[in-house]
């Protein structure tokens, strides 16, 4: 009789820590949605903010009659390059900036995320994008008292957690609602879907806000994210329960120095140090395809770091406004929508249903295959992109680049590989918190690819600016996506 309550009371823990995947997915795709529009939305109004301010002090030097009495300038003379390469060193400042804050500041967060949730950490997350748009609308509203430098304040509170935290618990909550792969595989497929349909949609949508007003589309992404504080309280976290004792181990990212960071009166420095060490170990513990993988996330995110310079590429090589820039990269959104939502996820229905008994083996061969593909399709957009000296031949390229947008979703997937994963990554007791951990490691890998991508790219195209080669960013990219694929080829599955 006791064995049998026993039994009830490990099943109805059991229910208790599985949350309705549904709902929970549901929230998390809202609220990647609203966080992404957010930061979509406040791009393209910024390089106009600071390229409008150093038009203005150019030409107030240089050729005072084209400002206006009201201090406004036709921004089509701003394309000089006098103005072009300050804006892009700026944007590069920037850019890193806030890469830095996030990345240095990853394990610390991912204590905090462990001892309190992963709701917490979402919260917190919000914080430092709230700040950051506010302030870039304090600095625009009062130019005449505040320089343009004061912007890089604005992304100092990425110490509160960026794009590196946030997205490693999206996919570690993700690929904890399902033990199911093509399940899994479709989830990641949406949370992509969602992000890159998101950051080409934007610039189309502050493009038409920004003809109303500058700080329109700014004023949106702060309301955004005020949204994205409740709809954060509907998404329920399947490892974080306070009262299991029991399950310590299945915690998010470090699980050894968990019951210290609780009771121990020693700096906050030892479990951060062992969160390292612990990191360290389980990246020595995977085998060599976890190594292959992790270099080619390095290698495809610095890659992927010229669509940051996307509107500036072409507003400055084409001679366009910044709100007609917006509107052809979200050109580019059917496709990834299409691509994202309904190929990907069709291509892993039909695998499955047409072979249910298939092996798993196989699938990653799948994955493997399909990521060589994306990755030869980005090579050929970035080529395509660089070499497109009209906007005729930029609209193609730009659609052959998007093609790659479904990278992700298979290297994502092959990190639940018996070829990626140690072999005690299946036992039941191990199974999450060793998920969430090697999640987190992407995603840290990924965002040291955008901290040295961001000045990379930035650097490239002030060069691009003087030598009058615009491509030059592109051909790097076109370099480096070459590069992954040498990598890849050392996979075996």
């Amino acid at each position: 009789m006791d064995t049998v309550e026993q039994n009830e009371d490990v099943s109805m823990r059991g229910m208790r820590r599985r949350p309705r995947p549904k709902r929970t997915i549901l929230a998390l795709l809202v609220l990647l949605l609203l966080v992404n529009l957010a930061a979509s939305l406040y791009q393209l109004p910024l390089n106009r903010i600071i390229e409008r301010r150093f038009c203005r002090e150019y030409y107030s030097t240089h050729d005072p009659s084209v400002i206006d009495d009201d201090g406004n300038i036709d921004e089509k003379i701003c394309k000089i390059d006098a103005v072009q390469r300050r804006l892009a060193r700026l944007m590069g400042i920037l850019e890193t900036m806030w890469i830095v804050g996030d990345f240095v500041m990853t394990i610390p967060l991912a204590f905090v995320t462990e001892k309190y949730g992963r709701r917490i950490g979402l919260w917190l997350n919000i914080v430092p994008r709230l700040s950051m748009l506010t302030w870039t609308v304090v600095v625009g509203y009062f130019e005449e008292s505040l320089p343009l430098t004061a912007l890089i304040a604005g992304p100092a509170l990425s110490v509160f957690g960026g794009d590196c935290v946030f997205n490693s618990i999206v996919y570690s909550l993700a690929a904890s609602l399902t033990d199911d792969n093509v399940v899994r595989a479709t989830y990641f497929s949406w949370t992509n879907a969602v992000s890159y349909v998101v950051t080409f949609v934007g610039p189309g949508l502050a493009g038409a806000t920004m003809t109303l007003s500058i700080f329109l589309p700014i004023w949106i992404g702060i309301c955004l994210l005020l949204l994205a504080i409740p709809m954060i309280a509907l998404i329920q976290d399947p490892t974080h329960i306070p009262p299991a004792a029991e399950d310590e181990q299945r915690r998010p990212l470090i699980s050894s120095p968990n019951l210290k960071a609780r009771t121990s009166k020693a700096s906050l420095l030892s479990p951060v140090t062992e969160r390292i060490r612990t990191l360290h170990s389980i990246i020595r513990s995977h085998p060599r395809n976890f190594a292959l993988l992790l270099v080619s996330f390095f290698l495809t995110s610095l890659a992927s770091s010229d669509t940051k310079l996307l509107a500036q590429y072409i507003s400055k090589r084409y001679n366009w406004l910044f709100a007609w820039a917006g509107y052809l990269l979200s050109a580019k959104a059917i496709v990834n929508f299409t691509l994202l939502t309904i190929v990907v996820p069709g291509i892993l229905r039909s695998r499955s249903a047409s072979d249910p008994s298939q092996s798993r083996s196989l699938s990653d061969r799948d994955n493997v295959r399909y990521a060589r593909i994306c990755l030869a399709v980005s090579v050929l957009g970035a080529l395509a992109i660089a070499s497109s000296v009209t906007v005729w031949l930029l609209i193609p390229s730009l659609l052959l680049y998007s093609f790659g947008a479904a990278l992700p979703v298979f290297t994502l997937g092959l990190l639940k590989s018996p070829s990626v994963s140690p072999k005690d990554i299946d036992e039941p007791g191990n199974s999450t918190g060793a998920e969430t951990h090697v999640f987190s490691i992407v995603m840290m890998v990924k965002t040291l690819g955008s901290l040295v991508g961001a000045p990379l790219m930035a650097t490239l195209w002030v060069r691009g600016i003087a030598t009058g080669t615009l491509g030059v960013p592109y051909f790097v990219s076109a370099a480096l996506y070459v590069t992954a694929i040498i990598v890849f080829a050392g996979m075996r599955v």
